[in-house]
């Protein structure tokens, strides 16, 4: 089923937000169960399976929906059938080759990379969830090709349940066994949540077309990869760049906590110091600055098919069109998230970290204005891949991965900055990454923006801005910081809407396009 590119937006949003939250849950029940010493064990394999599964994945599921959005728009079923089956065959041969290697490898793979001994038994449990996770996303990518978003957001929401309601069972099942067992427990249940979810987005291909599904394996596999050569480098032709964009982000994320530490003992903290500091910058300040980016990674996902679609049928209006409406609701979106963080940083620290972390609210305060580019980094990038531009999109995430490392070295390292340089390296690759894109966007197509819009979006981010420091500093003083928190962010957002609906820059006709509750709530609001 079809939807409208605002529509999957939404329900993608709302699948991100709930999925969201329930992570939230799921960190602290495990953090309650299994304590300081088995997140420990769990941070140190997790990361490392996410990179695997990257891997794997191969970019594949930004490459398929592309390639289905095309061959959806030519009304070509049997070539949509085609890139499926040889993505999933790319993926599948992959992650087999990799689990292979980490199997043989394992004890020794975990002695190079894991401090902690313990860690391989983690390592061990986690390698049924490579597999599954790659096949699931290519599936997602699929559907998200023909612009039908609600698989890829219930798959989503069916993942985090089920790992939820095992996570206690599983973990606990394996405490008497020893922490690391407990771990591998706590890990085990995200092989069920991926098998959940991927056991219902295959139902949801079964159930959409029967036909399709006895088709696809209708021919032996060897002869159907080998007759796609053409089919399988248009694949990877859009798959190759956005890997290597994903790796490099890895690679700069791998080398931060080896140069932050060090730079900020050559001037002239102590390691334990060092270590501390790195970690309110990196465990405690960015988490929070990139919480609110599930909301333009949704705008992200829609936005690959539907820009392809109208390129494919060389409709540059379209695309134009599609391109400013997702920038348009990322800002709609943005300017707010990046106000409350703005203005709220500290007490909000103080709140979820306790008074002695006081100081990652001064962090948070100093990352937090250039979070409105960050927002726009994924929409931006998404863009350029719908418009077969992958590879632009791998050469501007490079420089800026670049820039920032070099720059985080050097700010750091002086005695005049400390960590505080690392947070303006940040602000200077997230803002150069971002203009990069714009700039490409600008030199390909000649896409423009309606800066009167804009501008006017940016008036009510700063009145909002405004009227919450006045709220939270003259209406609440004698409240809780929960309370504070609650009361400013409420009525400083409600006065925010108002000021985009005066000025008309949301109307009745935006409203409307809300799933499920859109028609009810646009009587309220006047025509744009």
């Amino acid at each position: 089923m079809k939807q409208s590119f605002f529509y999957g937006t939404v329900i993608l949003i709302i699948a991100g937000g709930i999925t969201k939250v329930f992570g939230f849950a799921h960190r602290i029940v495990l953090s309650r169960i299994i304590g300081a010493e088995g997140m420990g064990l769990y941070q140190m394999v997790v990361p490392l399976l996410y990179f695997l599964i990257t891997v794997t994945t191969f970019g594949l599921p930004v490459a398929i929906a592309k390639q289905v959005a095309e061959t959806e728009a030519a009304n070509n079923p049997r070539l949509t059938r085609r890139f499926l089956l040889l993505a999933l065959s790319v993926a599948g041969g992959i992650s087999l080759f990799i689990c292979v290697l980490l199997l043989l490898f394992s004890q020794w793979i975990s002695g190079m990379l894991f401090a902690d001994p313990r860690a391989h038994i983690v390592l061990l449990a986690a390698i049924p969830v490579i597999p599954i996770s790659g096949i699931s996303l290519v599936l997602r990518g699929y559907f998200q090709g023909k612009q039908n978003m609600i698989p890829t957001a219930v798959s989503q929401l069916v993942e985090q349940v089920v790992r939820m309601a095992l996570v206690v069972v599983m973990t606990m099942s394996f405490l008497s066994a020893g922490i690391e067992y407990a771990t591998a427990g706590a890990v085990a249940s995200i092989i069920f949540g991926e098998a959940a979810g991927l056991l219902y987005i295959l139902w949801q291909y079964r159930k959409g077309s029967k036909k399709a599904a006895a088709q696809l394996l209708d021919k032996p596999l060897f002869m159907t990869v080998s007759a796609s050569k053409q089919s399988l480098s248009q694949l990877i032709h859009v798959a190759l760049p956005v890997t290597l964009s994903r790796v490099i982000g890895s690679i700069a994320y791998v080398l931060e906590p080896l140069l932050v530490p060090y730079a900020l003992v050559i001037a002239g903290f102590t390691t334990s110091t060092a270590t501390g500091l790195y970690g309110q910058f990196a465990g405690m300040a960015v988490p929070l600055l990139l919480f609110p980016t599930f909301l333009t990674y949704s705008l992200s996902v829609s936005l690959v098919p539907a820009v392809a679609e109208a390129a494919y049928q060389k409709n540059a209006p379209l695309v134009h069109r599609r391109i400013y409406q997702a920038m348009r609701i990322t800002l709609v979106i943005g300017a707010p998230c990046t106000v409350l963080l703005t203005i709220f940083a500290e007490p909000l620290c103080v709140l979820l970290y306790g008074n002695e972390y006081r100081e990652v609210g001064v962090l948070l305060k100093e990352l937090a204005p250039f979070s409105v580019f960050l927002f726009f980094q994924a929409p931006l990038a998404a863009a350029l891949q719908g418009l077969d531009y992958a590879q632009v999109v791998f050469r501007n995430t490079l420089i800026s991965a670049i820039v920032k490392t070099v720059a985080m070295f050097f700010f750091t390292a002086h005695p005049a900055f400390g960590i505080h340089g690392a947070v303006i390296a940040l602000n200077i690759g997230i803002t150069l990454g971002t203009l990069l894109h714009f700039a490409s966007l600008i030199k390909k197509i000649g896409f423009t923006i309606d800066f009167r819009e804009f501008g006017k979006i940016a008036v009510a981010m700063l009145l909002m801005g405004y009227s919450g420091s006045y709220i939270a500093r003259y209406w609440f003083m004698d409240v809780s910081i929960g309370q504070l928190l609650t009361a400013s962010t409420f009525i400083s957002t409600l006065l925010y809407i108002v000021l985009l609906v005066a000025m008309r820059v949301l109307g009745k006709q935006d409203v409307r396009r809300i799933p499920w509750i859109g028609e009810q709530l646009a009587v309220f609001f006047p025509r744009r």
